[in-house]
């Protein structure tokens, strides 16, 4: 039964050549990789963070497992998006980052455990975190540089733009 819930969550991964706490603290800087209009701590374990693109997508999220090098869990507490019927489709979903390592090559797997194809918003959201994670944050570890949102455009005005989404 868990594994084919698990088979139907929005999963994507990317292999990169630095070490795993390069890796970790890239994923844990999310002002450098998702956006910066960010308020609050995205590095420690049981604070919530605040993350908003105009009232087009607003939530809190909550450390919840810090691994080192390993693994990052992060939980959706709040949601509201401005563009489904059920504007709270991702509470209590899970973004989590696994972190694998051959002693050359890293291996970052991202699940977003509870985003599922039946939800309404699974192809803006798949659409969006594979920009983010395969995009930003690889650049972000690799580079030292991601590509963040600004409070004006970026991905999520390109996002609101291709998917006829309403912009407020």
């Amino acid at each position: 039964m868990t594994t084919s819930i698990a088979m139907k969550d929005y999963t994507t991964s990317f292999t990169v050549q630095q070490g795993a706490a390069t890796v970790f603290n890239a994923i844990m800087n999310f002002r450098g990789w998702w956006s910066q209009e960010i308020d609050g701590p995205t590095d420690k374990l049981n604070e919530t963070f605040f993350y908003h693109y105009k009232d087009v997508h607003l939530c809190r999220i909550r450390l919840i497992e810090r691994n080192p090098g390993i693994r990052l869990v992060y939980l959706v507490v709040d949601n509201q998006f401005n563009f489904t019927n059920d504007p709270t489709e991702w509470i209590n979903t899970k973004l989590i980052f696994d972190i694998s390592s051959d002693g050359v090559n890293t291996v970052v797997t991202f699940t977003h455990e509870g985003l599922v194809p039946e939800y309404e918003c699974y192809n803006v959201c798949q659409d969006a975190w594979t920009s983010y994670i395969q995009g930003s944050l690889r650049e972000l570890i690799t580079t030292g540089i991601g590509k963040p949102n600004a409070s004006e455009g970026g991905l999520n005005a390109e996002l609101v733009e291709k998917w006829g989404l309403p912009n407020k």
